[in-house]
């Protein structure tokens, strides 16, 4: 049997709003306002090099601030001013890279353009903040708020109605929940100190709760096993001109850079995936290879130099070569600088290294303290088994050490792993004596995973250059 949809809309649909409408309509006029002006008050005229740049303009902010989710998402004001200024300078990103493609960059004028970023983002940020004292004070005045329910409870419940109590425009007021199971514990404070959700009764006691509050949102938070409970809430309410929707707590779970996408018009929950698929990988790789080759190029004398002096101060070979854990699990051979004596492992067991480890050579205590013993896994980030950032590669046998005691270990390797990374310049790095310190660079690791960006691997890099020489090197 071949499953087809009933029907031929998609199930995914974005919802549409007057608001963001007039939003992103404001923003458009306002920047092509100010661009017009700028160009005409400094050269009198319009030229066509400038009119392409708007159209340019104009295409990418469309684009762009689609992906930064500027007109989709009802957040804090704080937060949409950044969110605004990451996405306009991405635009600006664009442009210049295009300038610099095309060979145009010394039409434009640098004036023009630094202006034109400046006083457009502040044109934006004042219409935003515009629109929504308006809107608020239109939904305030015009409309009742409708009265919403909410089946469940837990975390994720008093998080959905501590979000739509702080938007006021979202025309929602949440009057309590109804429990699934027996209550088994009694009411807490809920998040940021407000009190949690109030409970109104049971299930079974839906149909008199739903005409008792003149209800008509319903949301359904239940666990991914809850289908029976849907299936009878759903049924219940659809006679009622009720809006049901389902919020599904996948939030007890580990989630690996989740999100939503459709199939056909099926909608398809991701829980886990990697972030470097199609245009961000290339991104990535791009960052990667350009910037080691650089650092090689630059950093030449120095691993000549730490060559000759680890063959001179000790029997053995100048580079140490080790078996370890990549991207989707595959295993690659890690370059380092020796910095040990030549040895067996004990027992067949692989022994970190420790702070004044005697097996340390004098040229392999001062490179290790500098971290300089890490400079040949550049060639392994040329060669795309690693990247400048992501998670340390461990030895294989730590690898099976740790997975035992920690359930999510190997959701790490959702990533390329990294030179450097963000439980490096936490200071989890060297040594690790307990699982706890272990687990603390796992939460890092797959805290990177899930906001992995070209901007959060700059700040990486940047923080690596104090962290990597610190207390925690040796």
């Amino acid at each position: 049997m071949v499953f087809e949809p009933r029907s031929s809309r998609s199930l995914l649909q974005r919802r549409s709003s007057v608001s963001n409408a007039i939003q992103a309509g404001l923003d458009g006029i306002a920047v092509t306002g100010i661009a017009w002006y700028l160009i005409y008050d400094q050269f009198g005229y319009i030229t066509s090099d400038y009119v392409i740049m708007l159209l340019l303009l104009i295409g990418a902010l469309s684009v762009i601030y689609d992906h930064y989710a500027i007109y989709r998402s009802n957040v804090g004001l704080s937060i949409k001013a950044f969110r605004l200024f990451k996405a306009w300078s991405a635009t600006f990103c664009f442009l210049v890279v295009m300038a610099f493609l095309t060979k145009q960059s010394e039409t434009y004028s640098r004036m023009l353009v630094g202006k034109l970023f400046v006083i457009g983002y502040c044109a934006q940020l004042f219409l935003h903040f515009a629109v929504r004292e308006v809107q608020k004070r239109f939904l305030a005045n015009a409309y009742r708020m409708d009265n919403a329910l909410i089946i469940g409870a837990g975390d994720l419940a008093n998080f959905l109605h501590l979000k739509i109590s702080n938007n006021p425009w979202f025309g929602e007021r949440v009057v309590g929940c109804v429990l699934i199971e027996p209550a088994t514990e009694p009411a807490r404070e809920g998040p940021e100190g407000l009190q949690r959700l109030p409970v109104l009764g049971h299930i079974s006691q839906l149909d008199e709760l739903v005409t008792q509050h003149a209800i008509r949102t319903v949301y359904l938070v239940t666990p991914l096993g809850g289908s029976e409970v849907i299936n009878e809430v759903y049924l219940k309410l659809l006679d009622r001109c009720i809006a049901v929707n389902w919020v599904p707590d996948i939030f007890s779970l580990r989630l690996i850079n989740h999100s939503v996408r459709e199939i056909a018009g099926i909608p398809v929950l991701t829980l886990s995936e990697t972030p470097l698929t199609g245009m961000s990988l290339f991104l990535k790789n791009l960052e990667d290879r350009v910037l080691a080759a650089l650092i090689v190029l630059c950093a030449s004398p120095v691993l000549l130099a730490i060559a000759i002096a680890i063959k001179l101060d000790s029997p053995g070979p100048v580079f140490f070569r080790q078996e370890r854990m990549g991207w989707t699990g595959e295993s690659f051979r890690i370059w380092k600088f020796r910095s040990m004596h030549v040895h067996q492992p004990e027992n067949g067991v692989v022994k970190q290294a420790q702070r004044n480890d005697p097996r340390l050579t004098r040229v392999g205590a001062f490179i290790r303290r500098t971290s300089l013993d890490e400079l040949p896994q550049l060639f392994n980030v040329l060669t795309g088994q690693m990247s400048l950032v992501g998670p340390r590669p461990h030895a294989l046998q730590h690898d099976t050490l740790y997975s035992q005691d920690i359930v999510d270990y190997f959701a790490r390797h959702n990533i390329k792993p990294g030179m450097t990374g963000l439980a490096q310049v936490r200071g989890f790095r060297g040594e690790t004596k307990g699982i706890e310190q272990m687990i603390q660079r796992v939460d890092s690791d797959i805290e990177y995973i899930n906001n992995w960006s070209l901007w959060l691997d700059f700040v990486i890099l940047v923080r690596t250059l104090n962290a990597f020489t610190g207390k925690q090197a040796y």
